[in-house]
C-alpha cells in the first residue's frame, strides 16, 4: 500500500506533467502550419487534460478549505460537476 506523501508525490508530478503537455499542445494549436486533422487531435487531448488539470486544482482547493477548517482527518468526496 502506497504511503501518503507517495501518493501526494505521485499527484504532484501527474498534474505537472498533464500542463507541459497542455503547454505543447498549445504551441501546436498555435503552429499555423498544423493540418486541421493534428489540430482537430490536439484539441481533444488538451480538453482531456484540462479537464484532469481541473478535477485536481478542485481536489486541492478542497483539502485546503477542509484544512483551514481544522478538520483532523479529512474525508474526501468528489465535487459534482456544474455545467
Amino acid at each position: 500500500m502506497a504511503s501518503k506523501s507517495s501518493k501526494h508525490g505521485d499527484g504532484v508530478a501527474a498534474f505537472e506533467s498533464s500542463t507541459k503537455q497542455l503547454e505543447a499542445i498549445i504551441k501546436v494549436l498555435e503552429d499555423e502550419s498544423t493540418s486541421l486533422e493534428k489540430s482537430l487531435e490536439s484539441f481533444e487531448q488538451g480538453i482531456n487534460l484540462t479537464r484532469s488539470i481541473q478535477k485536481s486544482l478542485s481536489e486541492a482547493e478542497q483539502k485546503v478549505q477542509m484544512l483551514l477548517q481544522g478538520e483532523q482527518d479529512p474525508v474526501f468526496k468528489d465535487f459534482e460537476e456544474q455545467e
